[in-house]
């Protein structure tokens, strides 16, 4: 029996977790110990509707779970709540944003390695059919030269839990799993509720169109034979997402590299900084 506890679980992740493992008994080989969330309040609900224990501190678990869940609303919460489970070397999900903060995702990744942690997480925007049809036409030049896309995705600009960084790693996610991880700068035009971001890579641009209160997603590849477009949604997509994290706890190879996972973090920070500064801005290495 597998044991682990989820942190943050004022998140809706935390609540199709937990109906995977107690009610729809997908995961019969995985108990959930506990549960912590700064909201005591959400924590207290999954108790009463899950039955399982509400932890008073996000450490409780240390030494008494076999894999961890992290799943806060507030990405600045992810590295704080993973920091004293990393010493074990048990395996994470860690959910988006990975954090907020482009010093605190380089010492992730540190303790990560040094630890030999296995860890998954970030966006589901990774997940659907489409996404990864998309990155195979790119990879495989399929249409032949590849001379760029657009991608949108729902924005939120206000909110408590990081402003744009609370839900931008959708869009930033599904744009590294089908163009790459490691583009060279950004330039982001805002007008309205919408955003339009220019990503810059060594042979072609991409355009990202976050709006605001519009939870639509597409994705288009231009190629010189072809456009490809496809509308895509993340609700069927949860299960991958949890069963790579079961598949780690299982002992299975850590799907992305350490770079690959953090470096939504580096692309996200260059695109706000572009927001408010009106500028292009170069996306920083690790």
């Amino acid at each position: 029996m597998y044991k682990i506890a989820i942190l943050g679980c004022e998140n809706s992740h935390a609540n199709t977790f937990l109906n995977f493992i107690i009610k729809d008994k997908i995961y019969t080989d995985i108990e959930v110990v506990g549960v912590y969330s700064d909201d005591m309040e959400a924590a207290n609900k999954l108790n009463e509707d899950y039955g399982v224990y509400a932890a008073k501190s996000y450490d409780e678990f240390v030494g008494k779970v076999d894999g961890i869940v992290i799943t806060a609303r507030h990405g600045d919460n992810h590295y704080k709540y993973a920091k004293p489970y990393i010493e074990s070397g048990i395996p994470m999900f860690i959910d988006k944003p990975i954090t907020i903060s482009e010093a605190e995702a380089l010492e992730l990744k540190e303790e990560l390695i040094k630890s030999g942690t296995k860890v998954c997480g970030g966006s589901v925007c990774r997940y659907p059919k489409a996404i990864q049809e998309l990155k195979k036409n790119v990879q495989e030049k399929t249409y032949g030269e590849v001379y760029g896309g657009s991608l949108r995705a729902p924005v939120d600009m206000n909110n408590d839990y990081g402003n744009f960084f609370f839900y931008a790693q959708h869009l930033a996610q599904a744009m590294c799993e089908i163009f790459g991880y490691y583009p060279n700068s950004v330039k982001a035009f805002v007008n309205g509720k919408v955003i339009n971001c220019i990503v810059r890579y060594d042979d072609y641009d991409v355009n990202l169109v976050f709006v605001e209160g519009k939870y639509t997603y597409y994705a288009t590849i231009n190629c010189a034979e072809n456009v490809i477009t496809s509308k895509y949604i993340v609700d069927d997509c949860f299960g991958q997402e949890f069963e790579t994290f079961y598949k780690l706890l299982k002992g299975e190879d850590q799907p992305e590299s350490y770079e690959d996972f953090i470096a939504p973090v580096f692309i996200l920070n260059a695109i706000d900084r572009s927001i408010k500064s009106g500028n292009e801005e170069k996306v920083l290495k690790q």
